[in-house]
């Protein structure tokens, strides 16, 4: 004989119901992902609060209650958006190794990366003229280039580096060049074998910084 549905229900044990902070967490992720959604398809301009909470289905209320205002949510959507995008780099100390893995793992990204790396390069692109996003990005990418930094004086200190090498010199033609190769791979990403410029990129990188 078959189960009825009550029998079944009556065995299968119910599901936890979410915390106060997973509701929360969901919600500003859901919101963050139609904020990418909106910056990808139609621009900055296109950010409003009342768009971004009728793409995720909530009221404008709920947005502000979460952000509080378009800055606020444009910084979240900025620090989000490449939160651990190259992995595997946890257990490598700073230094030229961690330099080169972070690189070319950087470029080999780019190909299964999705709506919010997109929306994060459209953003920073638009930075240089906008009042919104220059503070942002200029904060972000000094806290890249202090990352780089740090991997090229330790690098010095423990003599894979050569000595004479600026960090800061450094840290700048490296994110110059991995924004580029980003932005190139958005327009055209057919034309891009990221696995073959991921391996140049971190020779080249190896080649010009190692000590020896």
């Amino acid at each position: 004989m078959e189960e009825t549905g009550r029998a079944i229900a009556e065995r299968t044990p119910p599901r936890p119901r979410r915390t106060q902070e997973e509701r929360r967490a969901h919600t500003e992720s859901a919101l963050l992902a139609a904020a990418a959604d909106l910056v990808v398809e139609a621009g900055v301009p296109a950010l409003t609060l009342a768009r971004v909470g009728e793409r995720a289905g909530y009221s404008r209320g709920i947005v502000t209650h979460h952000f509080g205002s378009k800055q606020a949510l444009l910084e979240a959507l900025a620090r989000s958006a490449q939160a651990g995008f190259v992995a595997g780099l946890e257990d490598v100390p700073p230094g030229l190794e961690h330099l080169l893995r972070l690189v070319a793992g950087y470029v080999r990204a780019l190909t299964g990366a999705g709506v919010a790396s997109r929306a994060f390069l459209l953003l920073w692109a638009t930075a240089p003229t906008s009042a919104e996003l220059a503070p942002i990005f200029t904060e972000r990418d000094e806290r890249f280039r202090a990352d780089l930094r740090t991997d090229v004086e330790r690098g010095v200190a423990d003599g894979t580096v050569r000595p004479d090498v600026d960090p800061q010199t450094v840290s700048v033609a490296v994110l110059g060049q991995l924004r580029g190769i980003s932005m190139q791979h958005q327009l055209a990403p057919e034309t891009m074998d990221t696995e073959r410029v991921a391996a140049l990129v971190a020779d080249t990188w190896r080649r010009a910084l190692q000590a020896g």
